[in-house]
């Protein structure tokens, strides 16, 4: 009886755990609004002088400002998980860039250079004083180009496993990332297939990490996606890491973007190793897990030696390498918070703000 008993607990745990991890693939988003509404931010839009729109929304002034950047096929709120706390101790306003969220879908500024500039704008018309900058991903890429191009706009900046150096041409074709802008490139210039989410699910390399259980989880998503049309794809066995790949395919976001970076239109005027050298603020860079695949694919944004080499060149960086994955702050907000609030410490006692500033 104590042994039917003991294995009964352990079922009942068993299903408890799966109930959970079920739950939480299908609904790691849900209550978003209300989570952000509850910590003080509103959404709001701020229209450039040639008409474009930057969406973001902006917590309470509780500190010295601090702009973040999302990384591609995301949005401002995929920040929600730190802006709580973060918001705590800093003015956040958090953007959408063009071709995310609710901001403009303007494939004229879907390079480096055009959304720096807006963000240029950005920090001295609607923040309208030097901002602490953090960017994830592309993001972070933006993050170093605004620092380089205009210090004394940026008091100090955060990279959050920026891609340097894996996105220049004759690196991308070898990386997840890369291999991703791809399937956009070829889904853009062929006409057979309309849906998105179809076509990625037929060419990702995802696939590979799957073998012939892909093709169960195609034909899955397949019978999902017409039972639930317009809505994003959830699949219940998957996590949200991988369910996330999906949310662009029903969300706000522009292939077009994407495709820059498949034929590095993105990357017209900016040096990325000449841009690291310029940075004179107090910087880290935040470097997540990566590895090679079998067939020599990185998975990662960075390599070491990528990371090493952003590092060097960078003047008294600090490289900091976490095990997660390449959405760090989603996937351990704790410790990016962490890290958030003690290079803020840092800042304060290099004397980086004003007495009004720090008693806000």
């Amino acid at each position: 009886k104590i042994t039917l008993l003991v294995l009964a607990g352990l079922l009942l745990l068993l299903g408890v755990a799966a109930a959970c991890y079920v739950y939480n693939n299908l609904n790691y988003d849900k209550g978003t609004a209300k989570k952000l509404q509850k910590a003080g931010f509103t959404e709001k839009q701020a229209t450039l002088p040639d008409g474009t729109v930057l969406n973001y929304g902006e917590g309470p002034e509780n500190g010295p400002p601090l702009l973040l950047i999302h990384g591609q096929m995301t949005s401002w709120e995929n920040y929600v998980r730190v802006l709580p706390k973060l918001s705590k101790h800093y003015h956040i306003f958090a953007v959408d860039c063009h071709g995310h969220g609710k901001s403009s879908k303007a494939p004229a500024k879907y390079t480096a250079q055009a959304m720096g500039k807006d963000f240029i704008w950005f920090i001295d018309e609607v923040i309208g004083q030097p901002a602490i900058v953090s960017g994830h991903s592309s993001g972070g890429l933006l993050t170093a180009w605004l620092a380089a191009n205009a210090p004394e706009k940026v008091l100090g900046i955060v990279l959050e496993d920026p891609p340097f150096f894996s996105t220049e041409p004759d690196r991308s074709g070898k990386t997840f990332a890369g291999l991703g802008f791809e399937v956009i490139h070829r889904f853009l210039n062929q006409t057979e297939e309309t849906n998105y989410t179809r076509f990625f699910l037929e060419y990702t390399y995802l696939q590979t990490f799957f073998g012939e259980g892909w093709n169960g989880i195609k034909n899955y998503a397949f019978k999902y996606m017409e039972k639930n049309p317009g809505k994003p794809l959830r699949i219940f066995f998957l996590p949200p890491l991988v369910n996330q790949a999906f949310d662009l395919t029903a969300g706000p976001y522009d292939l077009r973007f994407g495709d820059t970076f498949y034929d590095h239109s993105w990357f017209d005027g900016f040096d990325q190793a000449e841009t690291l050298a310029r940075i004179k603020c107090p910087s880290i860079l935040i470097h997540t897990s990566w590895s090679y695949s079998e067939d020599g694919i990185l998975l990662g944004a960075m390599s070491g030696e990528d990371a090493q080499r952003a590092h060097q060149l960078i003047a008294g960086n600090k490289l900091i390498e976490v095990k997660s994955g390449h959405g760090f702050h989603f996937e351990k907000p704790k410790e990016f918070i962490r890290i958030m609030l003690a290079f803020l410490e840092d800042l304060k006692t290099q004397g980086f703000f004003s007495l009004s500033q720090l008693t806000l």
